[in-house]
């Protein structure tokens, strides 16, 4: 961390008080989470934005969270992101445009489906959602929102992340053969009808490039070089790999699963590996925490504490994340549902 940036910061933020207020996600370098006021996964800041009264807030993590924050934030609030290119390639994998005509031509072949988004997808995909009456849901609580959305009598479509779609699934029983990938190459045009009328769930088929590295011969490895070592992934990582691991659960399950590990615990974590770094920093000589192998998430690494610097010193000026209407209230719509059953 570079003193002389961080002072500045920290001058700022002095200055401003409780006007201000700094969020960061797990997977943020160090540099940038040393100035945050919080820290959390997805599910975590979503709850505090609702909360908090900053007109300013400096949304540290990529675009898609910064858009939620500004579609929960209060009238007079503005939501900034200091890197407004840090994107989500799982997000990307899901255009708007797509899912919206992926569920026009399953409803139009007499399947009666209900869309449930992650919450790595874009505003525009969560109003697509939330004009069905479907909902968001985060890897912290996939399990609930999934079971809220089969407990509405309707077939669900689970989007993007087919990985954590897979996961949750396994979680709550839904069998193999109830599910069915999608395959939407061709704008929608090669969908298998009759097996999007059959299946229970549909699965987008994105997935995270950070948390499919992650491999099950890499656990088998891992078990390997350190008899009795703990293995805990994201469940965005494929099936195989969750299956091989001791468990699985979001970041806030890894920290905590880490934190309550005894002491001369060996324990390899499969996740991006900012967090990863930081817990074996923080447990250094008490517990030994390594990665399952380095995976990086190049857009989280946008956030810089260069350019949190430059948002904050022209903050007045800065131009805000903004939804626009048309897009806000369906998508708000969406999201509160998940804060409502997740509470």
């Amino acid at each position: 961390m570079n003193p002389s940036l961080a002072e500045r910061i920290t001058a700022i933020r002095r200055s401003r008080g409780e006007s201000l207020a700094i969020l960061a996600h797990h997977y943020q370098r160090d540099a940038v989470v040393a100035h945050a006021d919080i820290l959390g996964d997805s599910l975590e800041l979503s709850r505090k934005v609702a909360g908090l009264t900053a007109r300013d807030i400096v949304f540290c993590g990529v675009f898609f969270m910064a858009e939620t924050a500004a579609m929960l934030a209060k009238e007079g609030q503005r939501v900034l992101i200091p890197a407004p290119d840090a994107a989500c390639v799982m997000s990307e994998m899901a255009p708007a445009s797509l899912v919206a005509t992926v569920l026009d031509r399953i409803s139009a072949a007499g399947r009666d489906v209900l869309p449930l988004t992650y919450v790595n997808s874009s505003a525009a995909v969560k109003a697509v959602v939330g004009a069905r009456g479907g909902s968001v849901c985060t890897s912290a609580n996939a399990g609930k929102m999934l079971r809220w959305a089969l407990d509405q009598g309707r077939g669900v479509l689970f989007l993007p992340d087919k990985m954590l779609g897979q996961n949750t699934c396994d979680t709550l029983g839904v069998a193999p053969e109830r599910r069915h990938i999608l395959d939407i190459r061709g704008g929608g045009a090669q969908l298998d009808l009759r097996a999007a009328r059959e299946a229970e769930v549909l699965l987008w088929p994105g997935q995270c490039v950070i948390h499919s590295r992650f491999k099950a011969r890499d656990i088998a490895a891992a078990r390997k070089a350190h008899p009795g070592v703990k293995v805990v992934v994201h469940p965005e990582c494929a099936p195989e790999t969750v299956r091989a691991a001791d468990a699985a659960g979001s970041t806030s399950f890894i920290i905590k699963y880490v934190a309550e590990a005894p002491r001369g615990a060996e324990i390899v974590i499969g996740t991006e590996i900012n967090l990863v770094s930081r817990l074996a920093r923080r447990y250094q000589g008490e517990k030994n925490i390594r990665p399952l192998c380095v995976s990086s998430c190049s857009n989280m690494a946008k956030g810089t504490e260069e350019n949190l610097l430059a948002l904050l010193e022209g903050l007045d000026a800065a131009a805000p994340v903004t939804v626009s209407d048309a897009v806000r209230v369906p998508a708000t719509a969406a999201v509160a549902r998940m804060l409502e059953v997740s509470a």
